[in-house]
Order: structure tokens, then sequence, then C-alpha cells
């Protein structure tokens, strides 16, 4: 079955240094871009991390220090990299916990800011596991009937969640094809204000803080209350796009 698009949708998939969000960088970048009326563009970027690829993570992807030693930073990609998905929803498999926040967290370093709340946000991974919880490869081999050669190149990956998420709609008849509707049922929880979880709304949709002493309190409450915890939230190690979050209700509120 071939997707019913309103609007491009950019499948992805990212080779990194590691799994932290906040400190890990892009080795390897593969997009496939597919418009509405069928036609497919895919490009594949290999970066040059600026730090050491941990062996755990090169025995995974096969990209070493020396292969990317000569390839471009990612600051020098980024215009290009976001040119190409700024009009186009974006899939991926994990991609809503890892990929979209790992890219969002690249962008801003050079001051471009990925826009998630007026594009719709696929992934492939989660559709999967609610109907056959297994991996990339298995679900590969299940909906596709093929074997996935060079599973961990970015490219590989990426072609193969493009076919498994055709291939879901082909075999599941509650999936509808329709981007918000594969949004929506690939989202991991519909309540997190920022990517990794730790800004949540309440059920009044006010936005509320999901991790220490301030738990469940409302994030603007804290900032008035708790004139220091700001400043500490900007010093500590949390992902770039959380402090964007924090930095815009600081701003809403009436003073610092």
């Amino acid at each position: 079955m071939e997707l019913s698009l309103k609007k491009p949708i950019v499948f992805f998939d990212l080779e990194t240094t590691g799994t932290n969000i906040a400190k890990d960088r892009i080795v390897e970048m593969s997009a496939l871009k597919v418009l509405p009326n069928g036609e497919e563009e895919i490009k594949t970027w290999v970066v040059n991390p600026t730090i050491p690829i941990p062996k755990e993570s090169s025995d995974i992807h096969g990209i070493t220090d020396d292969m990317v030693a000569d390839k471009p930073v990612f600051k020098q990609l980024a215009k290009e990299i976001f040119k190409f998905i700024q009009d186009a929803d974006l899939a991926g498999y994990n991609s809503n916990r890892f990929d979209v926040p790992l890219l969002a967290e690249e962008l801003l370093r050079t001051e471009i800011e990925l826009d998630v709340q007026n594009r719709k946000l696929v992934d492939v991974q989660t559709i999967f596991f609610k109907q056959e919880p297994r991996t990339l490869t298995a679900a590969y081999k299940f909906y596709c009937d093929k074997v996935l050669e060079g599973a961990h190149g970015a490219e590989a990956d990426t072609l193969a969640t493009y076919e498994v998420l055709k291939s879901q709609l082909d075999k599941y008849d509650n999936l509808q094809n329709d981007m918000e509707f594969l949004s929506k049922f690939s989202s991991h929880n519909k309540r997190n204000v920022d990517f990794a979880g730790l800004i949540v709304y309440n059920g009044k949709g006010e936005e509320c803080f999901n991790f220490g002493k301030h738990k469940g309190k409302k994030v603007i409450d804290v900032f008035a209350s708790d004139g220091g915890y700001y400043g500490w939230l900007q010093g500590a190690d949390f992902p770039l796009y959380t402090k964007k979050v924090f930095t815009r209700l600081k701003l809403s509120t009436a003073s610092f």
C-alpha cells in the first residue's frame, strides 16, 4: 500500500556516538523524502562528531574515528539537512524516543530549531510493538518477508523502515493511511511537553515537573517561588530542547 500523504514525509535514521541525547553526536544520517505524488529522494550524510566514537558504538554501526576524520562537522551540514526536512512530517524506527530528540539537539547547537508542533511524527517501532512486539530485522522479515542486509547501517535501516510501514498499512485494517492518525497511534506519551519527558502536562493542560523535588508541581509556580531553580536547571546536564522549554515558560512569567 502506498502512503496517503497531504505533505512530504521524511523517513530517517541516525547512527551516533551513543544513546545520551544531551551528550552524544550524529556520525551518519540517512533520510528518505517521500512526496505526495509518490516521488522519492534519499540522501545520506557522514558526519565528524568532534568527539571520539566509543568502540561499543563502532561495533554496532561499523563507523570509526578514522572513517569520519575528514568528514564535515554537523554545523557545516545543518542548513542542508534542515532544508531537506523543513516542510515534511518525520518518521523512523524508535524515532520519537531517540532520533527526533537527538536531531533536535544537534540542530539547536547550530541555532536551528526543529519545530515539531506543526508536523506529524510517525514511529514505526511503536506501531510494530503495539501490533507485533519484535525488532527491526524481525519486522522486516515479518512484514516484508525479506532479510535485512546491512542492518545498523543508516541507509539500509531507513529504507527498511519505509517498506515496513507500507506493509503494516496493508496488513492491519485498524491502521488508517493518514499521517495524523499514524502520528497519534505511534506516540509513546501525549503528556510530554519536551522530548525527554522531564516536563509533562497535568490534567488541566498545565506544564509540570516530572522529576526531582518539584515533581508534580507547575513549572511557572516553582519559578515564581524558587528564584534560583531556573538558573540551576540551565546549568545542569539537561537536553538543550528541555532547557529551551524551561526558558519559554520562564519568559511567560512576570519576572525572573
